[in-house]
């Protein structure tokens, strides 16, 4: 079997133009398709086709959905701290914004949030590029609007994005259940579960089985959280041995439940094998966010600890984030 991930640019300044549709010459610069350098980082340089790509092995994934489903917000509150209530301020995303996640030693991937916008499948894109190297494609659906278009695209993109690359794992986040009731949220998902996989039978049925994944996501509670945890577990090799660590390690003591949490994000990289609680999970995610806000406070010792070393740019991003909120002038 190919294996699922593939060499991606590091180039810190990608992705620098705003897509206006204008010069597909530059779009394709901007993408790393061009002849021109790439400024910023060591590893800067292009992705032209038939050259050589650099030799980071980090897993991709592409965030990807209709304008304003919620994409941006989801990383920015995941992987960036912020809270859900400063999302709001957020503006469309109009250019791909690749971000390098590297908060440990399983969790070590890069996050491309696309436009909604645009077609990657266009003859202008090289769609091998793109999608040949991508360990899992998320696409959000915002649950609390007419979502008919959104499953047209859904459609569209797994099964050219499979095509190119059968190892892709396809994460379908049903976004923006908060302000649904229970009965909606289950309706809902059945319905969009339904005539996704509906299209993919009837449409493509001489094309091999694409398995598609559904999560319920809102930015305002851990459903986030739980859902990205899955979708960075399924591209993480070791996972069978960390999970039969954790059981050997839960039946030798009395721990009822173990997580091997990314403190940073609070994703959890692998878990026993005994279910899943969430109020478990909340509690514990409840309890990082303690530990990290009473840090933030008081400090620790740099010697005696790693947490300011390794997060600490989180941290003082949380404050500033604070002062700025605190300061913003009241409408």
């Amino acid at each position: 079997m190919a294996r699922p991930y593939s060499s991606i640019n590091d180039d810190p300044d990608y992705g620098e133009e705003e897509y206006d549709g204008t010069s597909f010459h530059q779009d394709l610069n901007v993408m790393g398709y061009g002849d021109d350098n790439v400024e910023g980082g060591d590893q800067a340089g292009t992705w032209a086709s038939g050259s050589g790509m650099p030799s980071d092995t980090k897993p991709r994934i592409l965030l990807m959905g209709l304008r304003r489903s919620g994409k941006s917000s989801i990383q920015k509150v995941v992987f960036h701290k912020m809270s859900p209530n400063e999302t709001l301020l957020l503006e469309s995303t109009s250019k791909i914004e690749k971000n390098d996640i590297s908060n440990s030693s399983f969790v070590q991937f890069q996050i491309w949030d696309s436009p909604g916008q645009i077609d990657y499948f266009d003859p202008a894109f090289d769609s091998e590029m793109i999608f040949g190297g991508c360990g899992a494609l998320v696409f959000v659906i915002d649950a609390q609007d007419d979502y008919s278009e959104a499953l047209n695209k859904l459609h569209m993109t797994v099964t050219n994005a499979h095509k190119v690359n059968p190892n892709i794992k396809f994460e379908v986040f049903i976004h923006k259940v908060d302000g649904l009731s229970d009965d909606h949220k289950i309706e809902c998902q059945r319905d969009i579960q339904q005539q996704a996989m509906d299209e993919l039978t009837v449409s493509d049925a001489n094309v091999p089985a694409i398995h598609l994944s559904f999560y319920l996501t809102s930015i305002y509670d851990h459903s986030i959280f739980e859902a990205f945890s899955k979708v960075i577990q399924k591209l993480i090799p070791q996972l069978p041995t960390l999970e039969n660590l954790l059981d050997i390690m839960i039946s030798n003591s009395r721990i009822e439940k173990a997580f091997l949490v990314d403190v940073v994000s609070k994703i959890y990289v692998a878990t026993d094998s005994s279910p899943v609680d969430m109020q478990t999970y909340e509690l514990c995610s409840d309890m990082i966010d303690v530990v990290i806000d009473v840090s933030c406070i008081y400090g620790l010792k740099e010697e005696s600890s790693g947490i300011n070393a390794e997060y600490g740019g989180v941290l003082r991003e949380k404050k500033e984030r604070r002062k700025r909120s605190q300061k913003r002038p009241q409408q």
